[in-house]
This record gives structure tokens, C-alpha cells and sequence, in this order.
């Protein structure tokens, strides 16, 4: 029996692609977990969603020059990101709206290349990730890109709380909030393209959001939402590749539809927050 189980554990690792795979999703999912609290604290997810579909075109132009696609999708991301605040400081538009514009014209611009050279660029690998392709060199950007953002959060991590929370106050004992707002954008940019191999520009935007989402209803304290986010992105991670080897589906869906059901879970249990104490507490408070 503790045999069977352990081949079972063992063996989906014992391919190279799969052992790959792991790397890269564990990479991506710990990048995207941690980013995801301050993401959820500043009601930030739509911006997550925009700078991801904005790559688009940054992704399509490097496959098709035979580049990284880290490359393009990091100079459109950031691009994104200034054209975004360019937007917002030069106009009365508000945040919703010049997201709004930004992303789809970016995104639409990505779809007019891929289609005027279909043949070069494979569409589904952009927009749903090919997690189980990944080659040692894309394994090697991703490990490089996710030290880079999760090192510098960390190291600003009581500024950008402090921000998150109160930026008032941030801004009147000296934080350049300025500056830190377009680091934290900078740093989203980033975590985009560590995640773009693994997860694609349409399931990144969950990896974004779900493990800050959940941790956020497990806990207040925000030291504890980190931990908290970061296990449950790396254990989805884990479990979704499993899943995904034996169930035979698309590797990046498994991980997120994981992620989903954590968040499920803390809706309905979460000791304050879920469904079932609140109910009984109305019960006692009746």
C-alpha cells in the first residue's frame, strides 16, 4: 500500500517535462500568490487583468523575431503601466477607464498580429500557457524574473503595506507614494511575464487574484494573508499538476480550477469570515 502510494507521488515527476513543469508553476504561483495581497488590498485586480492582456502584442512580436518572449511582454507590460498613469495624470478620466482603453487597444493590437501571421504564432499557447512545454531556457527567465519581484516586495514590503492601507499616512511621514505606486506597478509587469509560460494570459489574471482572495477571508492580519497565500498558490500548484497527469487536462486549468476550490472552501468555512460561523454567530447573536 505505502509503496503504491509512493509511486504514485513519484511518478509523474519521473519525466523531465514534468519535473520542468513543477519548477515553473511553483515559480509562478509563489510570484503571483504574494503580489496577490496587495493586489486585493488596493483593489488593484483589474489591473492585473489589464497589464496581462496587454502583453499580448509583446509576446506575439518575439516569437515572431525569434526573441525571449519575456522580452516583449516585459516592454509591453511596463508600457502599459506608463501609458496607463500617462492616461490618469494628463486627463479627468478615472482609473476604471483608462485601464479600460490601454488594455483593449494593446490586446486588440496583439490579435491583429497573430492573425496576420497565424502561421507563426500558435494563439492558444499565448492565451492559455503551455505549461508542460516549458524548455530550460524559459524555466531559467522565470526563476530569474521571480527572485527579482519577490526580492524587492520583500524588501518594500512595511512601505507598500503601509501604502496599501493608509496612503495618507505613508505619504506624510516621507514614502514617495508616487514612486512606490509605479514600482508596485512595475513589480505586477514583472510577475506577468514570470507567470505567462506557465499559466497564459487569461488564467494569469486568477493566479492574480484567488490566493489573495482566499487568504484575505482566512485571516486579517497581514503577515499571516503572505503565508497564507503563498501556501495555498504553491500547494494549488502541486496539486494541479497531479491532477492534470492523471485526469489528463489542460495543466494550467487544473492549478487554477485548485486554486478555486481553496477559495470555495474559505467562503463556506473560513473561521470569521465563511458562511457557516457567520450563520451560527447571527444564530447566537438572535
Amino acid at each position: 500500500m505505502i509503496e503504491t502510494v509512493f509511486n504514485a507521488l513519484t511518478e509523474p515527476f519521473s519525466y523531465g517535462f514534468m519535473t520542468h513543469a513543477l519548477l515553473a508553476a511553483l515559480a509562478a504561483a509563489l510570484v503571483c500568490s504574494v503580489l496577490s495581497c496587495w493586489l486585493v488590498l488596493m483593489g488593484w485586480s483589474l489591473m492585473g487583468d489589464a497589464i496581462s492582456h496587454a502583453v499580448l502584442p509583446g509576446v506575439a512580436l518575439s516569437y515572431l523575431l525569434g526573441l525571449p518572449f519575456a522580452v516583449g511582454a516585459l516592454a509591453f507590460g511596463l508600457g502599459s503601466v506608463l501609458l496607463i498613469g500617462g492616461l490618469r495624470s494628463t486627463t479627468d478620466l478615472k482609473a476604471d477607464t483608462a485601464i479600460g482603453v490601454v488594455f483593449t487597444t494593446l490586446f486588440a493590437l496583439g490579435l491583429a498580429i497573430v492573425s496576420k501571421t497565424p502561421s507563426e504564432v500558435d494563439l492558444g499557447h499565448i492565451l492559455f500557457g503551455n505549461v508542460l512545454g516549458t524548455s530550460t531556457g524559459e524555466l531559467v527567465q522565470v526563476g530569474v524574473l521571480g527572485v527579482l519581484t519577490l526580492a524587492v516586495v520583500l524588501y518594500l514590503r512595511k512601505d507598500l503595506t503601509l501604502m496599501a492601507f493608509d496612503p495618507v499616512h505613508a505619504h506624510a511621514i516621507g514614502i514617495n507614494t508616487r514612486v512606490l505606486h509605479f514600482l508596485l506597478l512595475g513589480l505586477l509587469a514583472l510577475t506577468v511575464v514570470t507567470s505567462l509560460q506557465a499559466m497564459g494570459i487569461i488564467l494569469v489574471v486568477a493566479m492574480l487574484i484567488i490566493p489573495g482572495a482566499t487568504a484575505f477571508l482566512l485571516t486579517r492580519r497581514f503577515g499571516r494573508m503572505l503565508v497564507w497565500a503563498a501556501g495555498l498558490g504553491v500547494a494549488s500548484a502541486v496539486a494541479g499538476l497531479y491532477a492534470a497527469y492523471y485526469v489528463d487536462v489542460s495543466a494550467s486549468a487544473a492549478i487554477v480550477l485548485t486554486q478555486a476550490l481553496a477559495f470555495a472552501v474559505a467562503y463556506v468555512g473560513a473561521p470569521e469570515q465563511g458562511l457557516i460561523p457567520r450563520a451560527r454567530a447571527r444564530r447566537t447573536a438572535a
